[in-house]
């Protein structure tokens, strides 16, 4: 049987023929998701909505950094991987007091889950280093449109690794979308910066597709790990499982600064950057902090919800971004940037679809 993706589809529901027309698709999914509501707690909704928003708000906000970092005298793609990461502290501060005041004790940490925590915070880091040289070499909005294809990644790996579900309207939707990127790919003149040289533009391309591959990747793999090793169904498992990815993805990025001189570069770029040391450490500080909640939100949607959801509000976030940086950073808007983003619109729609379409039982009494 394969796995649901957001909650048990209601027995009900899935007995019922196949609604004809327009109205009883309607009629079906209201009374699915009446029934989906009803069979959680209001604490669940509540959390869950909190870190929709956490993805939705932060995740555009850091990017919105990132390239702010860039564009005003930052040169350092590790100092960025960094501050993804550095916020781990954070989670702690959130995480140890909840023993106290809920009297439980930490997940013990065996060989299997110490492993996996290990390789999701190496992951996590190489991650974070790609979409820094995404935005070194890319503008904000792009590189959003670009990094909405980790939906067709987080479909291809939740369904080799999770046994999510994968069906026509999904596998259309990554067509679709792999074709919005062919899009921007061609268009890529009308949008380059002036001192990005093309071989650049192409790398930041490339980067921003593999980091989107690997972003997948570990939305899948932290699914995983809740599946297969923790099993606890708790939110605090969720801030343990963040608190030690982040600690070690920030353990590999501290020695990749250090390796690279990084903290010696920041005090030079602090006293070099446009708007002077200030607005430097803001966007270093609110860059720590923006990055953290998103990734905690995102890993926190996954373990209340699945890969799936995590995965669409990864992509709903990209038009988020796309507009902000236009109005915000005033990058370029050509038609056919707004064309990408149009069918990439389609392609949500269509993964939204195939993701939540109501399911039925076969003979055998299996979900197909």
């Amino acid at each position: 049987m394969q796995q649901s993706l957001l909650v048990s589809v209601p027995e009900e529901i899935m007995d019922e023929a196949p609604p004809k027309s327009v109205w009883q698709y309607i009629s079906a999914y209201w009374t699915m998701l009446c029934e989906m509501y009803y069979s959680k707690p209001i604490s669940h909704w509540i959390l869950l909505f909190l870190s929709s928003m956490g993805m939705l708000v932060a995740f555009p906000a850091s990017s919105l950094l990132s390239r702010i970092y860039f564009a005003n005298g930052g040169k350092s793609k590790w100092i960025i991987s960094w501050v993804s990461v550095a916020g781990w502290p954070l989670i702690a501060i959130v995480l140890i007091p909840s023993y106290f005041f809920l009297k439980v004790f930490p997940t013990p940490l065996d060989l299997k889950l110490t492993l996996s925590y290990v390789v999701l915070g190496f992951l996590t880091a190489a991650d974070n280093l790609m979409y820094a040289y995404a935005y070194a070499y890319l503008p904000a909005s792009t590189a959003a449109l670009v990094a909405s294809t980790s939906l067709v990644f987080s479909a291809l790996f939740g369904y080799l690794l999770v046994k999510n579900t994968m069906n026509l309207s999904i596998i259309n939707s990554i067509v679709i979308i792999t074709a919005a990127m062919t899009i921007i790919a061609l268009d890529s003149s009308s949008d380059r910066y002036g001192y990005i040289t093309d071989r650049q533009y192409i790398m930041g391309f490339v980067w921003d597709i593999l980091g989107s591959a690997l972003h997948g990747l570990i939305f899948a793999l932290s699914e995983l790990v809740f599946v297969k090793l923790l099993g606890k169904r708790s939110f605090l498992v969720v801030l343990e499982q963040q608190l030690m990815v982040s600690l070690f993805g920030f353990i590999f990025t501290t020695i990749g600064l250090v390796v690279s001189d990084g903290f010696h570069g920041m005090k030079y770029e602090a006293t070099t950057f446009e708007g002077g040391e200030n607005a430097y450490d803001s966007v270093i500080i609110w860059g720590i902090i923006t990055f953290q909640l998103g990734v905690l939100g995102a890993t926190a949607v996954v373990f209340l919800s699945s890969t799936v959801m995590a995965g669409v509000l990864n992509a709903v976030r990209v038009p988020i971004t796309s507009v902000a940086a236009v109005i915000l950073l005033h990058d370029p808007m050509s038609g056919f940037k707004i064309l990408s983003l149009i069918i990439t619109f389609w392609g949500f729609g269509s993964y939204i679809y195939g993701s939540y379409s109501p399911v039925k039982k076969d003979a055998s009494g299996s979900i197909s």
